[in-house]
């Protein structure tokens, strides 16, 4: 065998070894009966609903003084890229759908708080008197404090995404405990309690970085329902996929920041009612 012959019969291989873990990993979150499906809507929307590029006059409280384009907040590689559902299997000890006797749903946001789309987002779930969990990054915060007052204000979940949103498995134990540690305290500061749910970037979680976790008094959260709001794929494949794979107890991922997320919004403002009016109750994540 030629040294390209090699190379694209070791290709080939890997291509169909990642199939293959993916649909492992798809039998582990959703056994078969295990969950339902999200009912009627599945279907792509044509043309959401728009948010609105900027938010409306005097809705929340902002911490903008240099603009809204001035502040630190860089896009962040995809939430998959690296780890989490559909890319490695599950840990056993991260919760990835929730139990529940209802048609109770967990939305999650994370990356943020950012100065518009955090706002955008909170009152499109006002409107519907939605509850959602934001798990946000420390240099985020401490940029935007009033944002982590807005969030749980409204009734939401402020979470712990780590201050500088690193993968986590591949850090010491030193800095994989200054990463969780700087934020939470930081959150308390602001808020006047520490957080007591964490999600790794990328999902990607190990033992050691489970016991510091565990140490500083979190309980570490996945997803099950991918809205690949990071590819910026359009508003309508958001909403689709997240219409097409609720189930109830799942934890949806989104983003309200670490990037431009306008494609998030109007999904959003697209698949809130629709998944209401499918019976579905959107709920914060307690421990």
């Amino acid at each position: 065998m030629t040294s390209d012959e090699h190379t694209r019969a070791r290709r080939a291989f890997l291509q169909a070894a990642l199939v293959l873990g993916t649909l492992a990993v798809g039998r582990v979150l959703f056994p078969s009966g295990g969950v339902e499906t999200g009912g009627p809507h599945g279907t792509r929307p044509s043309a959401p609903r728009t948010a609105g590029a900027d938010p409306p006059a005097g809705a929340g409280r902002r911490a903008t003084a240099g603009g809204p384009d001035s502040h630190r907040l860089r896009p962040m590689a995809g939430e998959t890229s690296r780890s989490g559902p559909g890319a490695s299997p599950p840990h056993p000890d991260v919760a990835f759908t929730l139990s529940t006797d209802r048609r109770e749903i967990f939305l999650t946001f994370d990356d943020g708080p950012h100065p518009r789309h955090t706002p955008d987002i909170l009152r499109i779930l006002h409107r519907h008197d939605a509850r959602a969990t934001f798990f946000v990054i420390g240099e985020n915060a401490v940029a935007f404090p009033d944002l982590l007052r807005d969030i749980a204000d409204e009734g939401h979940a402020v979470a712990n995404h780590t201050w500088t949103h690193p993968q986590l498995t591949t850090l010491p134990p030193g800095a994989v405990r200054s990463e969780l540690g700087r934020t939470s305290s930081l959150l308390e500061e602001v808020l006047g309690s520490a957080p007591d749910l964490a999600r790794a970037p990328y999902g990607a979680w190990d033992d050691p970085s489970l016991s510091i976790c565990n140490d500083l008094g979190m309980s570490p959260v996945g997803w099950a329902v991918d809205s690949q709001d990071w590819t910026t794929p359009g508003a309508d494949f958001i909403a689709d996929t997240v219409l097409s794979e609720i189930g109830p107890g799942a934890i949806v991922l989104s983003h309200d920041g670490g990037g431009e997320r306008t494609q998030t919004v109007q999904a959003l403002e697209w698949y809130l009612p629709r998944l209401l009016d499918d019976g579905f109750l959107p709920i914060r994540i307690e421990p």
